[in-house]
């Protein structure tokens, strides 16, 4: 089968489960094996090249990114795999970081089709995802791939792959209804990503979360990496421009280098990237390549500016950990001499007071409350609702568009206007305001 179009092969595609969109459950044995059997079908592409796995419940895609950038300014040629994604799906898979373009993505899609048909093995959206990129970086003849778990760890889809370094960025409550609802269960299953003789990455001090990773990396012969043990962040603080961070890792120590992204988490996600890049490689990254790289670090939908007055910040906080983090951020990385204002809205699955609560006691003057463009998207009488429990002024909205007019019109050029809750929310206030199409169906 060859599909004719981008269009005809995104829509095969889409006819598939998408559990992005509809929130998953364990209620089935979970199990990699149509995923395995399928690329076993393909010729094991996974295996063409070695590997780096991240997961972590927030953090992930940044340090995916980071890593990968490090890696290709070093002269390899580098994948990535992350999730999710903006404007247009073929972002999700990018080789030097360029995205996949329409024609490679026509035939991946081809030939996955062509297999489904023989094998009668139906992936899901994100499996097929997953199976496309792997097999795009064989083809590609990539140096390495960097690959963002989807969900959780040991039953990710990207759990096929057999990697030389795992890192796991951080764990807090999220997804509890398929990993569970504490932090040592989802500990538990974010660590089923470590490989025997592998090195294994922790870029957080949560005790709960370093026992079970030691556990983990004992039982497998893993070589364990511990923040504050093997590689120390001795400073990360506000800069011009992001943040300014001072790392020791097993090769090296950087001073004062400058990460172009805000935040005190995006400072320990560009130290994380630096010591997976260098565990991999077996040496120093060296200080040109890290400072030159860190230094023009970019991350769409990331506490990004993207219009001036009113100054408005997007960022794909979309769990409790992430809004605290956004929280934490927001005073130091954009001053405003005038109000601050909130377009708000969030997906099922998260307590919709615990995302509101900290939002509400930074002191915003009012929230636009609306509903994503997804089948889980929390309505925007829920979200109003919450913020005027918390104390604060909400207006409600029909839809982004409507929620960030609005704002808009109530701002002055002082003003800051700050999008949150979900990335599917920030791609779509993001596209209108810098004037990217939305690539995908409907």
């Amino acid at each position: 089968m060859r599909f004719n179009s981008y269009v005809e092969a995104l829509t095969w595609l889409e006819s598939h489960v998408d559990f992005e969109r509809v929130a998953p459950n364990r209620q089935a044995v979970p199990t990699l094996q149509p995923i395995v059997d399928t690329l076993g079908l393909l010729a094991d592409p996974q295996l063409d090249y070695p590997t780096i796995h991240i997961t972590g419940t927030n953090g992930k895609g940044t340090t995916t990114t980071l890593t990968s950038a490090l890696l290709s300014a070093t002269g390899l040629r580098v994948g990535s795999f992350t999730s999710p994604d903006l404007h247009a799906v073929n972002e999700r898979i990018a080789v030097n970081g360029e995205p996949i373009d329409d024609d490679d993505f026509i035939g991946l899609f081809s030939r996955l089709a062509d297999v489904e048909s023989v094998s009668g093995i139906a992936l899901t959206r994100f499996e097929l995802l997953t199976v496309a990129a792997l097999l795009h970086f064989s083809d590609e003849g990539v140096d390495v791939a960097v690959v963002e778990v989807g969900m959780g760890g040991t039953w990710d889809s990207t759990n096929v792959i057999d990697s030389d370094v795992a890192v796991l960025t951080n764990v807090d409550l999220d997804h509890t209804a398929v990993l569970g609802g504490t932090i040592s269960a989802i500990a538990n299953d974010k660590v089923g990503i470590f490989r025997t003789e592998g090195v294994a990455i922790v870029a957080t001090t949560n005790a709960i979360v370093v026992e079970i990773a030691q556990r983990r990396a004992t039982e497998l012969g893993a070589t364990l990496w511990l923040l504050d043990d093997s590689f120390v962040i001795e400073r990360n603080e506000l800069a011009v421009g992001g943040r300014a961070i001072t790392l020791r890792t097993p090769y090296e120590h950087y001073a004062d280098v400058l990460v172009s992204l805000h935040g005190i988490h995006q400072g320990v996600n560009a130290a994380t990237a630096i010591v997976a890049a260098e565990a991999f490689l077996g040496r120093a990254l060296g200080v040109e390549v890290v400072g030159s790289t860190l230094a023009k670090a970019r991350m769409p939908g990331r506490m990004e500016l993207i219009s001036r007055r009113p100054m408005i910040v997007v960022d794909g906080a979309h769990n409790p950990a992430g809004i605290r983090a956004l929280v934490a951020t927001l005073d130091g990385a954009f001053h405003v001499q005038g109000q601050r204002r909130c377009v708000l809205g969030m997906l099922a699955g998260r307590d919709v007071d615990d995302m509101v609560s900290p939002l509400v006691a930074l002191g915003f003057t009012e929230f636009h409350c609306c509903a994503p463009l997804s089948p889980r998207a929390v309505s925007a009488s829920q979200v109003a609702e919450a913020v005027r429990r918390h104390g604060g002024v909400a207006y409600e909205h029909p839809s982004a568009t409507a929620a960030l007019s609005h704002a808009r019109e109530r701002s002055t050029d002082e003003d800051l206007i700050v999008v949150a809750g979900s990335l599917y929310l920030v791609a779509e206030v993001r596209g209108e305001v810098i004037h990217v199409a939305s690539r995908h169906l409907g």
